[in-house]
């Protein structure tokens, strides 16, 4: 699992991170806000929320190479914040689907696109 730190609040990264990866055309399935489902069960956790994303494109060709990685896929981005007050974006390698699943490493292209706009929303120099 790739973990990236990030300058900037749970809330901004995580806009951060839906915007880079709206402007290159992948979709935004959804946004779980973790925190804020246990604030409303009257629980307490740091902030903490997960963006669903990927590209149906990208993403059927590996599915149907292994279709086990369909319950790694959409793929995910985990903004949190350690109990210090850093905030993280964390997702996991593309190699890492590619052992798991056994798709052929010709396709990590599909997925390596995802983990440099990743990598650029905490580090725009990348």
């Amino acid at each position: 699992m790739v973990h990236l730190r990030s300058s900037r609040s749970v809330e901004e990264t995580c806009a951060l991170t839906e915007t880079a990866l709206a402007a290159h055309g992948l979709q935004i399935f959804c946004t779980v806000d973790h925190s804020g489902a246990a604030e409303a069960a009257g629980l307490v956790m740091p902030p903490t929320k997960l963006v669903i994303f990927g590209s149906p494109k990208a993403g059927t060709p590996l599915m149907v190479a292994a279709p086990t990685l369909a319950i790694d896929l959409p793929l995910k981005a985990l903004v949190w914040e350690d109990a210090d007050g850093q905030v993280w974006l964390s997702y996991n390698q593309p190699q890492y689907l590619q052992e798991r699943h056994g798709f052929p490493t010709e396709m990590l292209q599909n997925l390596s696109g995802a983990a440099a706009i990743l990598q650029k929303v905490v580090d725009p120099a990348v």
